[in-house]
């Protein structure tokens, strides 16, 4: 069994991560979706595979559409969500931190100033200072 923590905040990233996903996922598998959004206070939805469309969080809404695809193409059994709003990599780093994660996906998005090697702000704060190997996805459409 392998644990993947999918970390987005946008369709386009979720659609690539399950594209990437698919052609590894085993029946035993569980993959939990963590769709982040910058802004205030942290969103309280968690659902084991609940949609996330009745959640009225407008700030949060691109990241729980990103949630809502996974949920949909992946057909793994455990499809694990949560949407959380606040700094995506303090967010991140808590999942991580919280245990029973054997692989990261993430998107690269667009690198702004100070970015490492062509990886955006958060790809950059985890990628080699975490523990578990990670999966860098490069930008797709719109991101």
């Amino acid at each position: 069994m392998t644990r993947y923590l999918l970390a987005t905040d946008s369709v386009h990233t979720t659609a690539a991560a399950c594209d990437y996903l698919q052609g590894r996922l085993t029946s035993d598998d569980v993959v939990r979706v963590v769709g982040v959004s910058e802004g205030g206070s942290r969103d309280a939805h968690e659902s084991p595979s609940e949609s996330v469309a009745t959640q009225n969080a407008p700030r949060s809404g691109d990241a729980g559409d990103a949630v809502n695809v996974a949920v949909a193409r992946l057909a793994v059994p455990t499809v694990e969500t949560a949407v959380r709003e606040g700094d995506p990599l303090a967010e991140l780093r808590d999942e991580l931190d919280a245990g029973d994660v054997d692989e990261l996906v993430l998107g690269a998005h667009h690198p702004g100033s100070g970015a490492e090697g062509g990886l955006g702000s958060t790809a950059a704060g985890l990628v080699g200072h975490v523990d578990v190997p990670c999966v860098v996805l490069p930008p797709v459409g719109l991101e």
